[in-house]
């Protein structure tokens, strides 16, 4: 009943997690992530939440956004022709995270580390595709039927002072950055 009110969601993995096992979406069988969450894992779900109760021509439903947040990386899932600058939403979005949890106004390369995956898998339901993460333009983009992926590391603080409403601050940031695309 959610989905089709809302334009917009932030999820963390274990929100993710649980909206797929309630509804038994993809990965549902999954107890928990071990360790980092599967980014093809994640892009499956993201996919599954946007095609089975986003908005399309035969459903009454105004869900075409997603972003995903986890410690080490995000991923902004949109549906085609309703958003643009995903690139500078999802970047927005690990800055975020990065200055907010160190409390800093910037970056502070000293204080930060980067564990994102270099390289991994866009589907495991379907024959996904293998993204290496270029250091020099750390957003890499896919699409999938209709779906475009904007995927981005975090740099994580190493000791974070800062964490409470983290999530909350992560998915404002995106949606700040965000630009809605007015349909008739």
């Amino acid at each position: 009943q959610v989905f089709p009110a809302v334009t917009s969601l932030g999820l963390n993995e274990q929100e993710l997690l649980f909206l797929s096992q309630a509804a038994s979406g993809p990965h549902s069988s999954l107890s928990s992530w071990n360790g980092i969450p599967d980014v093809g894992m994640v892009s499956d779900i993201l996919f599954w939440i946007l095609k089975e109760h986003g908005r399309s021509k035969s459903r009454a439903s105004d869900l075409t956004r997603i972003h995903f947040h986890t410690l080490v990386y995000h991923i902004l899932a949109t549906v085609d022709g309703h958003w643009a600058n995903q690139l500078a939403a999802v970047a927005a979005g690990a800055r975020v995270a990065g200055t907010q949890a160190c409390a800093t106004d910037t970056i502070d390369a000293s204080r930060v580390s980067l564990r994102a995956p270099r390289e991994f898998m866009t589907s495991h339901s379907e024959a996904g595709s293998r993204i290496v993460i270029n250091p020099n333009e750390p957003v890499a983009k896919w699409h999938r039927e209709g779906i475009s992926f904007h995927f981005t590391p975090v740099l994580v603080c190493k000791d974070p002072i800062r964490t409470v409403g983290l999530g909350d601050a992560i998915s404002a940031e995106g949606l700040f950055y965000s630009e809605v695309r007015p349909h008739s």
